[in-house]
């Protein structure tokens, strides 16, 4: 739907107050009219299957506007066949929250990916004659929509859209010349942010299979064992013992101990206090961190921060929460600012000796998460207390070259994760600037494609 809205068009859909903001010659459709379905998903928790052979969506995996299939869970085909009996997701649809915390936000399906759809999932299917799918996911996870759909809860505890109020809500449709250029320019840096985010699951995958091969599955000394080559350096072979010996944890390479990890990192060792002199408090809260990765750093004016605003971070600490420790609520903190303190829900370790690629790599193992999972306790809200980090058992080289040389190796990987980390967040600022300018006509695609030329 090209051109300025008719009159009927017009009269169908329930206008925003800031439409006469956009460009006049820009017309104006409710979703459901440039969508072919728009279908709820099945309201039953569906079975899920380790390993299975299909994708779910849920709210949590799209939250970044980006579906994310390594995050998603599995059902069995029986699963996927039941709930994707009356349309099936495709490629170039688009998976839509309807309730949660971040209701309202879209994400598009991937192309050779088969997912269906999770509780509170919506699923649309553009109508490309009248709209390109990327401009209307755009559309949709902008924040003029999102400012929007704040007014239409549907009154109840949860925060949701009801099906009726998300097929009326308000499409702005340039001509599709422009869509399709608002869409490459916008896409362009989500191209960009996702070729780092995928970087850095190959450089993490790199770091954590090194250190599951050398301290976990003790290959280096299971080849030396049998008289085979270990594949290593031979400076860094040999630092490897030959031969095993009996521990209360099994057998373990020969020289090497038990210990904890108290033994190897200090618990929480600074807290924030009045003399440390600042003038304001970036502030990282649990429900914006996830597997690495932080979310929205808040600034608040010293005095103003909340009162759970008291772990001080340095260089090298890892970060666990002891809320729901199995959820994967961790980061690796690589040259903090002096202002940057996490919430007394975390749990910071800092290594003893520096070697803090060990440390990491050690603590956010899938294992350790799922250990600490079954202690954690507390009804809706299970927690560990920071003393049963520090008392967790496994093999242990304090002061080991062994240990040098895997940070040596380890160290620059999760390095250049974080560097990748901070282009992400730059890149992803950039479009979440350009994209209301954009959308509402006041910065035109020419302008856009030379900022972004400069960018990428």
């Amino acid at each position: 739907m090209a051109g300025r809205a008719d009159a009927a068009t017009k009269r169908s859909v329930v206008l925003p107050s800031w439409a006469d903001e956009l460009p006049s010659e820009w017309g104006w459709c409710r979703l459901a009219d440039v969508c072919l379905d728009l279908v709820d998903c099945p309201h039953s928790t569906p079975e899920l299957v380790e390993g299975g052979p299909y994708l779910m969506a849920r709210t949590s995996d799209i939250l970044t506007g980006v579906f994310r299939a390594d995050q998603a869970r599995r059902v069995s085909e029986g699963t996927y066949r039941e709930r994707t009996r009356r349309v099936e997701p495709k490629y170039g649809d688009l998976l839509y929250s309807r309730e949660g915390t971040y209701f309202g936000l879209a994400a598009e399906i991937p192309a050779e990916t088969k997912v269906c759809l999770g509780q509170r999932m919506v699923l649309l299917r553009p109508d490309a004659e009248q709209v390109h799918p990327a401009y209307l996911r755009y559309w949709l996870n902008s924040s003029r929509i999102q400012s929007h759909i704040q007014g239409y809860r549907d009154g109840s505890v949860a925060e949701r859209l009801n099906l009726p109020t998300i097929r009326r809500l308000p499409v702005c449709t340039p001509s599709m010349r422009e869509q399709r250029a608002i869409a490459h320019i916008l896409g362009v840096l989500d191209d960009k942010i996702e070729l780092n985010r995928q970087m850095n699951e190959t450089l993490e995958a790199i770091a954590r299979t090194l250190f599951k091969s050398w301290f976990v599955d003790f290959d280096p000394v299971r080849a030396k064992s049998e008289g085979r080559d270990s594949g290593l350096p031979k400076p860094i072979s040999d630092l490897f013992p030959d031969s095993f010996e009996e521990s209360e944890l099994g057998e373990i390479p020969k020289g090497w101990r038990i210990g904890t990890v108290n033994d190897i990192a200090e618990t929480n060792a600074k807290t924030l206090s009045r003399r440390d002199g600042l003038d304001v408090i970036d502030y990282i809260e649990i429900s914006e961190v996830m597997r690495g990765e932080i979310g929205t750093v808040v600034r608040y004016e010293r005095g103003a921060e909340p009162s759970r605003a008291r772990r001080c971070l340095r260089h090298g600490d890892s970060v666990l929460s002891t809320v729901r420790p199995d959820r994967g609520a961790y980061f690796l903190c690589l040259n903090p600012p002096k202002a940057l303190i996490a919430s007394t829900g975390f749990a910071v370790l800092s290594p003893r000796d520096g070697n803090w690629a060990f440390l990491y790599s050690a603590l956010t193992r899938h294992e350790v998460g799922e250990e600490l999972g079954r202690l954690a306790d507390g009804g809706a809200y299970p927690a560990v207390r920071p003393e049963a980090i520090g008392a967790l058992g496994f093999v242990i080289l304090r002061g080991s070259q062994i240990v040098s040389a895997f940070q040596k190796l380890a160290g620059p990987l999760f390095e250049r994760a974080q560097q990748n980390g901070a282009e992400v967040k730059s890149l992803a600022a950039l479009r979440d600037t350009l994209l209301p300018k954009l959308l509402s006509g006041e910065l035109r695609v020419k302008d856009a494609e030379r900022i972004v030329a400069g960018q990428v």
